[in-house]
Protein backbone atom coordinates (compact mmCIF):
# COMPACT_ATOMS: atom_id res chain seq x y z
CA UNK A 1 0.00 0.00 0.00
CA UNK A 2 1.55 3.29 -1.09
CA UNK A 3 -1.22 5.70 -0.11
CA UNK A 4 -0.04 8.35 2.33
CA UNK A 5 -2.25 8.28 5.42
CA UNK A 6 -2.94 10.85 8.11
CA UNK A 7 -0.14 10.89 10.69
CA UNK A 8 -0.77 9.92 14.29
CA UNK A 9 -0.16 12.86 16.63
CA UNK A 10 3.33 12.74 18.13
CA UNK A 11 4.28 13.64 21.69
CA UNK A 12 7.73 14.08 23.20
CA UNK A 13 9.03 13.95 26.77
CA UNK A 14 5.76 12.42 27.99
CA UNK A 15 5.49 11.98 31.76
CA UNK A 16 2.65 10.56 33.83
CA UNK A 17 0.94 13.91 34.28
CA UNK A 18 1.03 14.67 30.55
CA UNK A 19 -0.32 11.23 29.77
CA UNK A 20 -3.17 11.34 32.29
CA UNK A 21 -4.22 14.98 31.80
CA UNK A 22 -3.44 15.71 28.14
CA UNK A 23 -3.32 12.45 26.16
CA UNK A 24 -5.98 10.24 27.77
CA UNK A 25 -8.80 12.82 27.85
CA UNK A 26 -8.83 13.42 24.07
CA UNK A 27 -9.34 9.70 23.29
CA UNK A 28 -7.11 9.75 20.24
CA UNK A 29 -4.07 7.62 19.37
CA UNK A 30 -0.75 9.10 20.41
CA UNK A 31 2.83 8.28 19.46
CA UNK A 32 5.18 8.93 22.38
CA UNK A 33 8.65 9.28 20.96
CA UNK A 34 11.52 7.98 23.08
CA UNK A 35 9.25 6.98 25.96
CA UNK A 36 11.28 3.86 26.82
CA UNK A 37 14.54 4.86 25.20
CA UNK A 38 16.45 4.24 28.44
CA UNK A 39 15.35 0.62 28.81
CA UNK A 40 18.28 -1.85 28.76
CA UNK A 41 16.74 -3.96 25.96
CA UNK A 42 16.43 -0.85 23.78
CA UNK A 43 20.09 -0.10 24.36
CA UNK A 44 20.91 -3.66 23.28
CA UNK A 45 18.85 -3.17 20.13
CA UNK A 46 21.14 -0.30 19.14
CA UNK A 47 23.99 -2.83 18.94
CA UNK A 48 22.69 -5.79 16.91
CA UNK A 49 20.08 -8.56 16.89
CA UNK A 50 22.43 -11.04 18.52
CA UNK A 51 22.87 -8.74 21.52
CA UNK A 52 19.09 -8.50 21.93
CA UNK A 53 18.62 -12.26 21.72
CA UNK A 54 21.44 -12.91 24.20
CA UNK A 55 19.86 -10.38 26.55
CA UNK A 56 16.45 -12.08 26.40
CA UNK A 57 17.94 -15.56 26.78
CA UNK A 58 19.66 -14.46 29.98
CA UNK A 59 16.16 -14.07 31.47
CA UNK A 60 14.23 -16.76 29.64
CA UNK A 61 15.91 -19.94 30.86
CA UNK A 62 13.87 -22.92 29.68
CA UNK A 63 10.55 -21.11 29.67
CA UNK A 64 8.17 -21.57 26.76
CA UNK A 65 5.51 -19.32 25.25
CA UNK A 66 2.54 -19.39 22.88
CA UNK A 67 3.95 -19.19 19.34
CA UNK A 68 2.33 -19.08 15.91
CA UNK A 69 4.01 -20.38 12.76
CA UNK A 70 2.95 -19.70 9.17
CA UNK A 71 4.20 -21.17 5.91
CA UNK A 72 6.41 -18.96 3.71
CA UNK A 73 3.57 -18.42 1.23
CA UNK A 74 1.54 -16.31 3.70
CA UNK A 75 4.43 -13.80 3.62
CA UNK A 76 4.02 -13.00 7.29
CA UNK A 77 0.33 -12.07 7.02
CA UNK A 78 -1.32 -13.96 9.88
CA UNK A 79 -5.01 -14.18 9.03
CA UNK A 80 -7.95 -16.45 8.34
CA UNK A 81 -7.70 -19.48 6.08
CA UNK A 82 -8.98 -18.85 2.56
CA UNK A 83 -12.37 -20.45 3.33
CA UNK A 84 -12.65 -18.60 6.69
CA UNK A 85 -13.10 -21.91 8.51
CA UNK A 86 -9.94 -21.43 10.55
CA UNK A 87 -6.60 -19.64 10.37
CA UNK A 88 -3.63 -19.77 8.02
CA UNK A 89 -1.06 -20.70 10.67
CA UNK A 90 -0.39 -23.25 13.38
CA UNK A 91 -0.11 -22.60 17.13
CA UNK A 92 2.44 -24.30 19.37
CA UNK A 93 3.92 -23.93 22.83
CA UNK A 94 7.60 -23.39 22.03
CA UNK A 95 10.65 -23.03 24.23
CA UNK A 96 11.87 -19.45 24.01
CA UNK A 97 15.63 -19.78 23.67
CA UNK A 98 15.62 -22.12 20.65
CA UNK A 99 12.88 -20.04 19.00
CA UNK A 100 14.95 -16.88 19.40
CA UNK A 101 17.97 -18.64 17.89
CA UNK A 102 15.79 -19.83 15.01
CA UNK A 103 14.64 -16.29 14.30
CA UNK A 104 18.26 -15.20 14.05
CA UNK A 105 19.18 -18.09 11.77
CA UNK A 106 16.26 -17.40 9.42
CA UNK A 107 17.40 -13.87 8.62
CA UNK A 108 19.39 -15.08 5.60
CA UNK A 109 16.49 -17.04 4.09
CA UNK A 110 14.77 -15.53 1.07
CA UNK A 111 11.36 -17.02 1.96
CA UNK A 112 11.30 -17.81 5.68
CA UNK A 113 8.44 -19.19 7.72
CA UNK A 114 6.56 -16.53 9.67
CA UNK A 115 7.15 -16.97 13.40
CA UNK A 116 5.63 -14.90 16.17
CA UNK A 117 5.80 -15.33 19.93
CA UNK A 118 2.55 -13.73 21.07
CA UNK A 119 1.45 -12.12 24.34
CA UNK A 120 4.18 -13.73 26.46
CA UNK A 121 3.69 -12.79 30.13
CA UNK A 122 6.94 -10.95 30.90
CA UNK A 123 6.83 -11.76 34.60
CA UNK A 124 6.43 -15.47 33.89
CA UNK A 125 8.71 -16.13 30.94
CA UNK A 126 11.33 -13.42 31.56
CA UNK A 127 11.44 -13.35 35.39
CA UNK A 128 13.18 -10.27 36.77
CA UNK A 129 13.10 -8.32 33.52
CA UNK A 130 10.16 -6.16 34.53
CA UNK A 131 12.12 -4.71 37.43
CA UNK A 132 14.65 -3.13 35.08
CA UNK A 133 12.05 -2.05 32.50
CA UNK A 134 9.46 0.05 34.37
CA UNK A 135 6.48 1.65 32.61
CA UNK A 136 6.36 5.05 34.27
CA UNK A 137 2.92 5.99 32.91
CA UNK A 138 0.95 3.14 34.51
CA UNK A 139 0.44 1.62 37.96
CA UNK A 140 2.45 -1.48 38.86
CA UNK A 141 -0.72 -3.59 38.73
CA UNK A 142 -0.74 -3.34 34.91
CA UNK A 143 1.32 -6.27 33.66
CA UNK A 144 3.45 -6.29 30.48
CA UNK A 145 3.29 -8.80 27.65
CA UNK A 146 5.91 -9.34 24.95
CA UNK A 147 5.57 -9.96 21.21
CA UNK A 148 8.53 -11.25 19.15
CA UNK A 149 8.53 -11.98 15.43
CA UNK A 150 10.28 -11.78 12.12
CA UNK A 151 8.63 -9.76 9.34
CA UNK A 152 4.87 -10.01 9.84
CA UNK A 153 1.54 -8.30 9.33
CA UNK A 154 -1.31 -8.44 11.84
CA UNK A 155 -4.56 -7.38 10.16
CA UNK A 156 -6.77 -4.61 11.59
CA UNK A 157 -8.37 -5.73 14.85
CA UNK A 158 -9.47 -4.06 18.09
CA UNK A 159 -8.67 -4.39 21.79
CA UNK A 160 -11.32 -4.24 24.47
CA UNK A 161 -8.86 -2.42 26.77
CA UNK A 162 -6.66 0.64 26.56
CA UNK A 163 -3.23 -0.22 25.21
CA UNK A 164 0.31 1.16 25.39
CA UNK A 165 2.69 -0.65 23.04
CA UNK A 166 6.43 0.02 23.23
CA UNK A 167 8.78 -0.99 20.42
CA UNK A 168 12.06 -2.27 21.86
CA UNK A 169 13.73 -3.89 18.82
CA UNK A 170 13.12 -3.59 15.10
CA UNK A 171 10.59 -1.20 13.60
CA UNK A 172 6.79 -1.43 13.50
CA UNK A 173 4.24 0.44 11.45
CA UNK A 174 0.87 1.04 13.11
CA UNK A 175 -2.24 1.87 11.08
CA UNK A 176 -5.27 2.83 13.16
CA UNK A 177 -8.93 3.20 12.24
CA UNK A 178 -11.60 4.86 14.43
CA UNK A 179 -14.27 2.48 15.80
CA UNK A 180 -16.93 3.99 13.53
CA UNK A 181 -15.04 2.69 10.47
CA UNK A 182 -15.99 -0.90 11.31
CA UNK A 183 -18.48 -1.09 8.42
CA UNK A 184 -15.68 -0.26 5.96
CA UNK A 185 -13.18 -2.84 7.21
CA UNK A 186 -14.90 -6.02 5.96
CA UNK A 187 -14.60 -7.89 9.24
CA UNK A 188 -14.29 -11.68 9.27
CA UNK A 189 -15.99 -14.20 11.56
CA UNK A 190 -15.59 -14.03 15.33
CA UNK A 191 -15.39 -17.70 16.27
CA UNK A 192 -12.53 -18.52 13.88
CA UNK A 193 -10.62 -15.31 14.40
CA UNK A 194 -6.81 -15.51 14.66
CA UNK A 195 -6.55 -13.72 18.00
CA UNK A 196 -9.88 -13.93 19.82
CA UNK A 197 -11.41 -10.86 18.19
CA UNK A 198 -12.50 -10.56 14.54
CA UNK A 199 -10.03 -9.09 12.06
CA UNK A 200 -10.36 -7.35 8.73
CA UNK A 201 -10.28 -9.53 5.62
CA UNK A 202 -8.39 -6.82 3.73
CA UNK A 203 -4.65 -7.21 3.21
CA UNK A 204 -3.41 -3.79 4.28
CA UNK A 205 -0.25 -4.06 2.19
CA UNK A 206 -2.15 -4.88 -1.00
CA UNK A 207 -5.84 -3.98 -0.53
CA UNK A 208 -8.18 -5.36 -3.18
CA UNK A 209 -10.44 -2.34 -3.62
CA UNK A 210 -12.49 -4.13 -6.26
CA UNK A 211 -13.51 -6.77 -3.75
CA UNK A 212 -13.51 -4.39 -0.77
CA UNK A 213 -14.41 -0.95 -2.21
CA UNK A 214 -15.46 0.67 1.11
CA UNK A 215 -11.97 0.07 2.50
CA UNK A 216 -10.90 3.18 0.62
CA UNK A 217 -13.18 5.18 2.96
CA UNK A 218 -11.52 3.52 5.93
CA UNK A 219 -8.09 4.50 4.59
CA UNK A 220 -9.23 8.11 4.22
CA UNK A 221 -9.99 8.08 7.95
CA UNK A 222 -6.95 6.08 9.04
CA UNK A 223 -3.93 7.29 10.99
CA UNK A 224 -0.45 5.83 10.62
CA UNK A 225 2.98 6.02 12.21
CA UNK A 226 6.25 4.10 12.14
CA UNK A 227 7.92 3.45 15.48
CA UNK A 228 11.60 2.79 16.17
CA UNK A 229 13.11 1.18 19.28
CA UNK A 230 12.31 3.33 22.31
CA UNK A 231 9.07 4.72 20.85
CA UNK A 232 5.62 3.82 22.19
CA UNK A 233 2.04 4.27 21.06
CA UNK A 234 -1.18 4.72 23.01
CA UNK A 235 -4.27 3.17 21.42
CA UNK A 236 -7.74 3.84 22.89
CA UNK A 237 -10.06 0.89 23.39
CA UNK A 238 -12.02 -0.31 20.35
CA UNK A 239 -9.78 1.46 17.83
CA UNK A 240 -8.94 -0.92 15.00
CA UNK A 241 -5.22 -1.28 14.43
CA UNK A 242 -2.98 -3.13 11.99
CA UNK A 243 0.63 -3.77 12.96
CA UNK A 244 3.46 -4.43 10.51
CA UNK A 245 6.74 -5.81 11.87
CA UNK A 246 9.30 -4.45 9.42
CA UNK A 247 12.60 -6.13 10.36
CA UNK A 248 13.99 -9.66 10.57
CA UNK A 249 13.72 -9.41 14.37
CA UNK A 250 11.02 -7.29 16.02
CA UNK A 251 10.14 -7.07 19.71
CA UNK A 252 7.32 -5.15 21.34
CA UNK A 253 6.15 -4.90 24.96
CA UNK A 254 2.57 -3.83 25.56
CA UNK A 255 0.27 -3.03 28.47
CA UNK A 256 -3.51 -3.54 28.52
CA UNK A 257 -5.61 -1.89 31.19
CA UNK A 258 -8.84 -0.07 31.86
CA UNK A 259 -11.31 -2.63 30.58
CA UNK A 260 -14.30 -3.12 32.86
CA UNK A 261 -14.27 -6.86 33.51
CA UNK A 262 -16.04 -8.54 36.40
CA UNK A 263 -16.88 -12.22 36.77
CA UNK A 264 -16.44 -12.78 33.05
CA UNK A 265 -18.51 -9.75 32.05
CA UNK A 266 -16.91 -7.32 29.63
CA UNK A 267 -18.04 -4.95 26.88
CA UNK A 268 -16.87 -7.47 24.28
CA UNK A 269 -18.79 -10.32 25.93
CA UNK A 270 -21.86 -8.09 26.20
CA UNK A 271 -21.63 -7.30 22.49
CA UNK A 272 -21.45 -10.98 21.57
CA UNK A 273 -24.41 -11.78 23.81
CA UNK A 274 -26.38 -8.93 22.24
CA UNK A 275 -25.53 -10.19 18.76
CA UNK A 276 -26.90 -13.61 19.65
CA UNK A 277 -30.07 -12.26 21.26
CA UNK A 278 -30.96 -9.28 19.06
CA UNK A 279 -29.11 -9.14 15.74
CA UNK A 280 -31.69 -11.28 13.90
CA UNK A 281 -34.81 -9.75 15.37
CA UNK A 282 -37.17 -7.94 12.98
CA UNK A 283 -36.04 -4.43 12.15
CA UNK A 284 -38.75 -2.76 14.22
CA UNK A 285 -37.75 -4.71 17.32
CA UNK A 286 -34.08 -3.91 16.77
CA UNK A 287 -34.93 -0.22 16.57
CA UNK A 288 -36.88 -0.49 19.82
CA UNK A 289 -33.91 -2.09 21.57
CA UNK A 290 -31.61 0.54 20.05
CA UNK A 291 -33.66 3.22 21.83
CA UNK A 292 -33.33 1.40 25.14
CA UNK A 293 -29.61 0.84 24.69
CA UNK A 294 -29.08 4.48 23.70
CA UNK A 295 -30.81 5.56 26.88
CA UNK A 296 -29.69 3.04 29.50
CA UNK A 297 -26.24 2.08 28.21
CA UNK A 298 -24.87 4.85 25.99
CA UNK A 299 -26.71 7.82 27.57
CA UNK A 300 -27.35 9.30 24.13
CA UNK A 301 -30.86 10.58 24.88
CA UNK A 302 -30.43 11.75 28.46
CA UNK A 303 -29.02 10.57 31.77
CA UNK A 304 -31.25 7.80 33.16
CA UNK A 305 -30.43 8.79 36.75
CA UNK A 306 -31.31 12.49 36.56
CA UNK A 307 -34.76 12.02 38.06
CA UNK A 308 -33.73 9.43 40.70
CA UNK A 309 -32.64 10.10 44.30
CA UNK A 310 -28.82 10.34 44.46
CA UNK A 311 -28.60 7.78 47.27
CA UNK A 312 -30.67 5.15 45.47
CA UNK A 313 -28.88 1.86 44.82
CA UNK A 314 -29.87 0.35 41.50
CA UNK A 315 -28.42 -0.94 38.22
CA UNK A 316 -28.96 2.49 36.67
CA UNK A 317 -27.12 4.27 39.48
CA UNK A 318 -24.62 2.52 41.72
CA UNK A 319 -25.33 -0.97 43.02
CA UNK A 320 -24.51 -2.16 46.50
CA UNK A 321 -22.22 -5.18 46.88
CA UNK A 322 -25.22 -7.42 47.61
CA UNK A 323 -27.08 -6.12 44.57
CA UNK A 324 -24.08 -6.74 42.32
CA UNK A 325 -23.83 -10.30 43.57
CA UNK A 326 -27.55 -10.83 43.00
CA UNK A 327 -27.46 -9.43 39.45
CA UNK A 328 -24.37 -11.44 38.53
CA UNK A 329 -25.99 -14.60 39.88
CA UNK A 330 -29.10 -13.82 37.84
CA UNK A 331 -27.03 -13.36 34.66
CA UNK A 332 -25.07 -16.56 35.25
CA UNK A 333 -28.31 -18.48 35.73
CA UNK A 334 -29.79 -17.01 32.55
CA UNK A 335 -26.67 -17.78 30.50
CA UNK A 336 -26.56 -21.41 31.66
Amino acid sequence: MHQKLNPITEWHNVDQRTFEHEILPIQQPAVMRGLVGDWPIVEKSQQDDQSVVDFLKSYAGKHSAFTVVGQPEIQGAFSYADDLSGVNFKSVQAELAPTLDQLLAMRTQSAPHAIAIQAADVETVFPGMRDTHPMALLPASVKPTMWISNRALVAPHYDADLNIAAVVAGRRRFTLFPPEQVANLYVGPMLNSPGGVPISLVNLCAPDLTRFPRFEIALDNAQQAELAPGDAIYMPAAWWHAVEALEDLNILINYWWGGQVENGLSPNASMMHSMMSMARLPAAQREAWRALFDYFVFHQTGDPVDHLPPALHDVTTQMSADQRATVLAYLRERLT
